[in-house]
């Protein structure tokens, strides 16, 4: 029995408005590659044009809080039916608090305002699974408004600042910013179909982690005279786990859905994976494609000739579909550190390879993953604010474009490392046009300052330099406490204050 279509009278909750914010200061790659001797080319075609790095006033906090205020005055939310705030982040600088953070700087903003503070009934909590914390954000928050929210609304925001060390191999895949969310049980940008969507997770060990343990490691604390978080990562080892994950994910909500790999990739009418640069998302997409390949009818033409022009064997790959790998086990298995990581899908990734240049994934690419893709291009990485930032952008280039998109197929692709992923079906609202038109998402990208090359290193390694970034519309950090006596105590606690 397929049971898409025993649900598909049943309205979804959903989304129904979205805000973006990111800082000024903004790291043309086209300049970065100039001052570090990489091929503007290759970044470009790999990475995208530009990524942003937060002003010394701000953390992720603020601007979480700066996108959730736009989202409330843009789309008239009344805070009192607010009942859930949701933070996805992994950029947190607080063990304790951290969705509360956020709404105490808009209370008192509304309140600055003339306008009544969010509900005092509001839920506040904070979901970290590295770059899936948004996701497992708005999961709950669907949740919420469809079964114990009684007519109220719910808010999503996911912000984070993914910085890298200079000199790495992440450090063009830096970005900053925020995405919020209204999330309602009846709502006018996009439905989220949970019923159907797949989830995956495996321990994947020294993936992509920031262990606490390591700011007290000498040579960890030297690389920057600032506190900062540059993550411990194995950059081969992850893009397997990646590719690995998605893949889970989605054969999991092609399982649910009840169609064919095959058919799911043609009847979407479009595709928004996480996007920690530009080309990861390809790649996903061609191991997904190449396996869909593998998975239908046999002899199939197509497959069968790819196969041959990547010189691999069609039994191999249909056999490499049906593995669930254990990535981590090989790695211990292999008893050391230094050695290489090994690709668990070899005959599939190198399949992949070939699909990426073939016709038929070239017009996927075209009518599935054009929207929004472009805009992206600017953001740099967003971590659990990138897959939603995508979908943003997409949302209002097909106003733009004015793409009749009612009642559209789309699938959301999350994924965190560590690893988790999940695969969600979309479908766009009949109001949508409407409530695209206030994402902003334009906008947000207008307000930005190039940075030269001794302000990007100032800023990014905590020295001092003279920014002409004055905050603009904003909430910002005013003070930080000092404070450590046995009477009261506020050492390291952040003061917040809006700047108009």
């Amino acid at each position: 029995m397929n049971t898409a279509n025993n649900t598909a009278a049943r309205r979804n909750p959903g989304v129904s408005g979205m805000s973006l914010y990111v800082p000024q200061p903004r790291v043309s790659l086209r300049d970065w590659c100039e001052w570090t001797g990489n091929s503007w080319d290759k970044v470009q075609a790999v990475v995208g044009r530009s990524f942003r790095r937060p002003a010394p006033y701000e953390d992720a906090y603020t601007m979480a809080a700066t996108a959730v205020l736009r989202l409330i005055r843009n789309y008239n939310v009344d805070p009192r039916n607010v009942g859930q705030l949701a933070l996805g982040t992994e950029s947190s600088k607080d063990n304790s608090a951290g969705a509360v953070i956020v709404r105490g700087m808009v209370d008192r903003e509304l309140e600055r305002l003339g306008l009544p503070r969010l509900s005092r009934q509001l839920e506040v909590p904070e979901f970290k699974h590295a770059c899936l914390g948004g996701v497992y954000a708005l999961k709950s928050a669907l949740r919420y408004v469809a079964f114990d929210g009684n007519g109220k609304q719910a808010i999503v925001v996911c912000s984070d600042i993914a910085e890298y060390e200079r000199g790495s191999s992440g450090e063009q895949t830096q970005g900053a910013g925020a995405v919020a969310m209204l999330v309602e049980a009846e709502p006018k940008l996009f439905e989220v179909d949970l019923a159907h969507a797949g989830s995956a997770s495996d321990y994947r060990g020294p993936d992509f982690r920031k262990p606490f343990a390591r700011h007290f490691d000498q040579e960890y604390g030297q690389r920057s005279k600032r506190a900062h978080d540059f993550p411990i990562f194995s950059g081969k080892y992850s893009t397997f786990a990646y590719l690995d994950e998605v893949g889970q994910a989605t054969d999991a909500m092609i399982e649910r859905l009840g169609v064919a790999d095959l058919e799911f990739l043609n009847q979407a009418d479009g595709l928004f994976f996480h996007r920690p640069y530009h080309m990861m998302p390809l790649q996903a997409l061609a191991f997904i494609y190449a396996r869909a390949l593998a998975r239908a009818p046999q002899p199939n033409d197509e497959f069968a000739a790819l196969c041959e022009q990547a010189g691999v064997s069609p039994e191999g790959v249909i056999e490499e579909c049906r593995r669930q790998p254990d990535l981590f086990g090989e790695f211990l298995r292999n008893g050391s550190h230094a050695e290489a990581p090994q690709d668990a899908h070899p005959l599939t990734t190198k399949l992949s390879g070939l699909v990426r240049k073939s016709p038929a994934f070239q017009q996927l690419l075209a009518t599935r993953v054009n929207l929004g893709t472009d805009w992206a291009m600017e953001l740099g990485n967003l971590y659990t604010a990138a897959l939603p930032a995508w979908i943003a952008a997409g949302f209002e280039q097909a106003l733009e474009n004015n793409n009749d998109w009612t009642g559209a197929k789309l699938y959301a692709i999350g994924y965190g490392s560590g690893d988790a992923a999940e695969a969600i079906p979309l479908r766009v609202a009949a109001g949508w046009r409407e409530a695209a038109a206030k994402i902003g998402f334009r906008k947000a990208l207008a307000a930005s300052a190039d940075l030269t090359r001794e302000q990007y290193e100032a800023l990014h390694d905590g020295h001092h330099i003279e920014l002409d970034v004055p905050p603009r519309d904003q909430f910002v950090i005013a003070r930080t406490g000092t404070t450590y006596e046995a009477a009261f105590q506020d050492l390291g606690i952040d003061y917040y204050e809006f700047v108009g």
